[in-house]
């Protein structure tokens, strides 16, 4: 039975998400009694759990995206990578947090769209290739120090 002190409601960009920021996730979900979905393009293995489900939906660009923003609410937090979605998710008046520990505001997330698009700009010129930084654990343990002090804030557990 979920936890009724607070309603939030954790959605997971998953297609992305690395498999080590999930299992900090599904720990989050326990230890604070915190729903989490993850949302998927395939069907994901996720443990048996009261706060834990799966939301597959169908093949398509932003598909999972759309799904995650139609059934988000105010003060729920998304974890994405995704800086379109991020941003939609701050004008939905939600929480968006990357795989890598960076909890977007909508003091920077307008300057990271800019960035964004002049990258893509440059991909598609040829003139710049697409080159993100390895996962590393020092990624990881930024993810779990900012997962946790916002879990805290919100859950007071």
């Amino acid at each position: 039975m979920p936890n009724t002190h607070h309603s939030l409601h954790i959605w997971v960009d998953a297609d992305a998400c690395p498999v080590a920021i999930k299992e900090i996730l599904f720990r989050a979900a326990e230890r604070t009694q915190t729903m989490t979905s993850l949302v998927a393009n395939s069907a994901l293995r996720i443990p048996k759990s009261s706060y834990i489900d799966m939301l597959q939906v169908g093949a398509g660009f932003d598909v999972a995206d759309d799904k995650i923003v139609s059934l988000l609410t105010v003060g729920d937090l998304v974890i994405t990578s995704d800086i379109p979605l991020a941003d939609e998710v701050l004008e939905h008046q939600a929480y968006a947090l990357s795989p890598r520990g960076e909890l977007f505001s909508s003091d920077t997330i307008k300057s990271r769209l800019q960035m964004r698009d002049f990258l893509e700009t440059l991909r598609a010129s040829g003139i710049h290739s697409d080159h993100t930084d390895a996962f590393k654990p020092s990624d990881k343990q930024a993810f779990a120090n900012q997962l946790d002090t916002f879990l805290n804030k919100r859950c007071h557990v």
